[in-house]
């Protein structure tokens, strides 16, 4: 097959069997779907039963590239990840940077399929167009970086590592796929399939030619979108300065950054703990991914060690959160989360949860807020699934519902909340509600023009316009997710560029609106998906602190979040029944009403 930025190659892996083989894609799959989130929802949709336990052999891993992975394009060195949840019995994806997608695109490959369970620890190693399955027994135990060290000490520098450490070997519903050292597949528990799979790593080092259709126009298209990026004050200022903690002053100003549990929407101390603070304290440096001109990485000091510092979402999640304002604490809370392969969202949350429950006297923890001895002891305790952290492993909702109150738990369909407050940002409260992974800001991420002003301001306040502008963002962030761009790079750079670089990249002209409606096909599959696994309209909603506590003072006070009349427009809107169901004619304009594989 004679193809441009695919090489129209799949790689299948049956852990139970041993068997390795290559599969071709069909091209019409390639064209309809992309690759990265869109082709891993078309292989999750076809081959894992909706039904099926997430830690059993029927789920199954999809690592996928997408078209413009491995190209020059700015911010194309990411790669995704999907399967059933273990965390939210949903259909899951995880996409990020850095070089393993590069690495693992240049083997030949845009897609690996890991299925089955392997009797004993192993790890895959896919060096160009060869693949074998290698004993990892030596390697069970390690943590992230220690397995790390062992594998590119053996194998050479030139390998990019994916890997779980204890958390996703003792099946944390929340444990992550850690790749290159510190960098995270983090939501959703990803880690846990693949250590219910007994696989402990996948290492990747390739050198074949990505090769593109129009060099000339991508070249024109890289210029562009340069261009734009250097010249937008968030791609090239905010982030690169501060990175991504450049948030939290803003955030806080405007009563949207929550605290203990959600309890609060403003954090009395965030000045000590913000990107401004990080740069004049602990700042050692940045980095970036392939192709990134951003380079929003932090590097920080903490004793004599240089470590990889925390992200807004993990500088909360393990901060305000939970109390804490030492960004020492934080930052080596942070580190351990990636030592041991635990997702940030998520551990962070679910120990607020916990403290928020002992210190209402509501259910025996040993958690209390501000403790930040005790906050680096849990982390440990839920790696190792070790007194208090063997319930903790399960997840907030699991976890508040054991004790009887479940309305202490802040995630949707079982994903714990990031952070930002929706009582102050009506569409990112709906986006929370409607995303198919359950609590996700980057489904929509409405904070782009509910506080970023991208594409254009709107008010954060007003339910108007919030249904149709979500179902929007939803389905052009699908298809960016498929090809894979970084959405750093989506802030200042538009769908036009993409579908011309797109069309540079594989010689199939592609318009703005074929992504929009690749994107909305991915959308309504997912939802598909969801439906068969019991996840109907009852579970489109948000915790009920959020919907019926107002917030008590600052910037947004009084505010909740107006949920139902924003669900039922958005219901209308995506061409579905009152009852949250794709309809016939939906299905049928979006060519799935007979889908099949």
């Amino acid at each position: 097959m004679d193809l441009y930025g695919w090489f129209g190659k799949a790689l299948r892996v049956n852990l139970s069997t041993g068997v390795i083989k290559e599969e071709e894609i069909e091209k019409k799959l390639m064209m309809d779907w992309l690759g990265g989130r869109g082709l891993g929802t078309r292989m999750i949709y076809c081959e894992v039963p909706a039904v099926c336990n997430p830690l059993g052999a029927e789920n199954k891993l999809v690592f996928a590239a997408g078209p413009l992975t491995g190209s020059s394009f700015p911010g194309s060195g990411r790669f995704s990840v999907s399967a059933k949840s273990p965390l939210t019995e949903t259909i899951f994806d995880s996409n990020a940077g850095g070089t393993w997608g590069v690495r693992f695109k240049r083997c030949g490959f845009d897609m690996l399929i890991i299925e089955g369970t392997a009797s004993t620890p192993v790890f895959l190693s896919i060096k160009d167009g060869a693949a074998s399955l290698e004993d990892a027994g030596k390697l069970w135990g390690s943590d992230v970086f220690e397995t790390n060290h062992k594998i590119i000490s053996s194998l050479g520098k030139n390998v990019s590592v994916a890997c779980i450490g204890p958390a996703g070997e003792n099946q944390v519903r929340f444990a992550a796929i850690m790749y290159d050292g510190h960098r995270t597949l983090g939501r959703g528990g990803l880690g846990a399939v693949m250590g219910a799979k007994k696989i402990k790593a996948v290492v990747v080092s390739g050198n074949k030619k990505i090769r593109v259709a129009r060099p000339e126009k991508m070249d024109f298209m890289v210029y562009e979108s340069n261009k734009r990026i250097k010249a937008n004050p968030i791609t090239s200022k905010g982030l690169p300065e501060f990175g991504t903690p450049v948030l939290v002053n803003l955030f806080n100003e405007l009563g949207v950054f929550p605290s203990y549990n959600f309890q609060g929407s403003q954090f009395a101390n965030a000045g000590k703990i913000s990107g401004e603070a990080i740069a004049e304290t602990i700042y050692a440096g940045r980095q970036g991914c392939y192709r990134c001109p951003v380079q929003c990485t932090r590097l920080v000091k903490i004793g004599a060690s240089t470590i990889a510092g925390p992200e807004y979402e993990s500088l909360w999640a393990l901060g305000p959160e939970c109390g804490i304002d030492d960004l020492t604490v934080i930052a080596e809370a942070n580190n351990l989360c990636n030592q041991l392969g635990l997702d940030t969202i998520s551990t962070g949350v679910t120990i607020g949860c916990a403290m928020e429950l002992e210190e209402r006297g509501l259910f025996k923890t040993g958690l209390k807020f501000n403790d930040a001895v005790g906050l680096l002891r849990a982390i440990k305790q839920i790696a190792g699934r070790a007194g208090i952290g063997d319930l903790l492993a399960e997840g907030s909702r699991r976890m508040a519902d054991k004790s009887g109150f479940s309305q202490y738990s802040m995630q949707v369909k079982g994903l714990e909340l990031p952070a930002y407050d929706p009582r102050g940002m009506q569409g990112m409260g709906l986006g929370f509600a409607t995303s198919n992974r359950g609590g996700c800001h980057l489904s929509a991420y409405m904070v782009g023009p509910e506080t970023l002003g991208v594409p254009k301001m709107v008010d954060r306040f007003s339910t108007d316009g919030k249904a149709g502008l979500t179902i929007t963002r939803q389905n052009i962030n699908a298809a960016v997710d498929s090809l894979i761009i970084c959405r750093f790079i989506n802030l200042a750079v538009s769908e036009e560029c993409f579908a011309r670089a797109l069309s540079a990249a594989t010689g199939f002209d592609y318009r703005p609106q074929d992504l929009h409606r690749i994107g909305e096909r991915i959308w309504n599959l997912e939802r598909l998906y969801n439906l068969q696994a019991g996840l109907d309209s009852s579970f489109d909603t948000l915790p009920a602190r959020l919907l019926e506590e107002p917030i008590a003072e600052g910037p947004s006070f009084g505010k909740t979040v107006e949920l139902k009349p924003m669900l039922a427009e958005y219901y209308r809107f995506r061409g579905w029944d009152a009852a949250g169901m794709p309809t016939p004619p939906k299905l049928q304009e979006l060519e799935l009403e007979e889908y099949s594989c």
